[in-house]
């Protein structure tokens, strides 16, 4: 009987929680229908503001004012002034950001550009082992161009990995398979007592937890924005490089975008300061201004209370699988501590694959991992309480047919 009156409870313990969310009014922001939407660490929802902006863009800056939008729309600046928009949520001051490009793209930049930063003698490059496939692939092909090789460790070995032979480390904040996220402050402090620069990817935080760029001394750092930040199907990412680091930033992609005269058109390169070498090529502008458009919905959003929201929602479908599906049918590999949670809860199920696409036909869309494991993305500013329980209540429902 207590059981049954525990689960009779869930429900009604998702109300009080959802009456009480201080972010509930931003769910409005977004364009939503019954589905229960958890992939928005995959791809984000669409913010309300987008249609109509893009439909301007189209119409008015691109199809009357045309080419004289790079200046009286200001295209060409968008760049730096979007980057300025991302920076508080990632704990940044401005002139340190600039958004373009893809986030492999980024991460090719960063990581040469810290490698070339380092002394000649220090000839590794330190990866974590179980980071996302791309990364790896990077950090070898950074590895050939600077002369070094990449040294790939598990991630709760990084801090005794870093010596006087790292030249640089590539490190993910959260890992996209299990949402366990790892101690930006604590191994950008080890690898500074190591004489090592650090490149973070960010792409499973920024948006979704507090990062503290500027407080905690990173040195660079990668993000893309199409996930927690709902900048539409590869919208373009951003590179952070420390204002002090900037005059030192030597992009291994430089182009006419980054020159200190774009438009002298001198065949001889000059980087330019600040932010804007980090730039390459000409802007993609439709992407670029989407994302701007989106990035509305942060307007008086404090990333704090997305965090203590995100760990609420995080416990509480974390209570409602336990409380639902039957015992050792799914197991979390998502950690518990809060201090080493990100924002998604990954299942792991031996038929997961099959679960997914159940659970999609239900309208519960997360996404799936080869081999086993179920991921779970809960994006604050748009995930209800509610929408937690549901997906907890279905998931066992599925599971109890197959």
């Amino acid at each position: 009987m207590s059981d049954h009156v525990h689960l009779m409870n869930l429900p009604e313990k998702a109300r009080k929680l959802d009456e009480a969310d201080v972010l509930r009014a931003k769910r409005a922001d977004f364009v939503l229908d019954d589905t229960v939407y958890l992939d928005g660490n995959s791809l984000g929802a669409l913010p309300a503001a987008v249609p109509g902006r893009m439909a301007d863009v189209v119409a008015r800056e691109w199809g009357r004012l045309r080419i004289r939008s790079w200046t009286e729309s200001g295209w060409w600046t968008s760049p730096e002034r979007i980057g300025d928009r991302i920076a508080p949520l990632v704990g940044a001051a401005p002139g340190q950001i600039v958004v373009g490009d893809s986030t492999s793209v980024n991460v090719f930049k960063a990581l040469v550009g810290a490698a070339r930063m380092a002394h000649a003698e220090r000839d590794e490059i330190v990866v974590d082992a179980t980071t996302f496939p791309t990364d790896g692939y990077i950090a070898e092909s950074a590895a050939r161009m600077t002369g070094r090789r990449v040294v790939a460790v598990d991630p709760s070995e990084l801090r005794t990995a870093f010596g006087p032979r790292t030249a640089a480390a590539l490190v993910n904040h959260v890992d996209y398979r299990s949402g366990r996220l790892h101690d930006l402050p604590g191994l950008t402090a080890a690898a500074h007592a190591a004489g090592a620069l650090v490149v973070w990817d960010l792409c499973h935080s920024a948006g979704a937890l507090p990062v503290g760029l500027d407080a905690h001394g990173v040195d660079l750092a990668v993000g893309c924005t199409y996930k927690y930040l709902n900048g539409g199907p590869g919208s373009p990412a951003f590179l952070y490089v420390r204002e002090d680091l900037q005059p030192r930033f030597d992009s291994p992609l430089p182009g006419w975008n980054s020159h200190r005269d774009p438009f002298g058109m001198s065949p001889r390169y000059e980087a330019a300061d600040g932010a804007p070498r980090g730039r390459v090529g000409t802007p993609d502008i439709l992407s670029m201004l989407a994302l701007e458009a989106a990035l509305e919905v942060w307007d008086e959003v404090p990333i704090e209370a997305v965090r203590d929201k995100s760990l609420a929602l995080t416990d509480f479908f974390l209570e409602c699988v336990t409380a639902y599906l039957p015992a050792g049918r799914v197991e979390s590999i998502t950690p518990v501590p809060h201090a080493e949670r990100g924002s998604q809860v990954a299942l792991r199920c031996a038929d997961a694959g099959e679960v997914m696409d159940a659970l999609i036909a239900r309208g519960v869309v997360g996404d799936y991992r080869r081999p086993d494991v179920l991921r779970f993305g809960f994006t604050p500013l748009y995930v209800s309480f509610a929408d937690a329980e549901r997906a907890a209540r279905v998931l066992a429902e599925v599971i109890s047919t197959r």
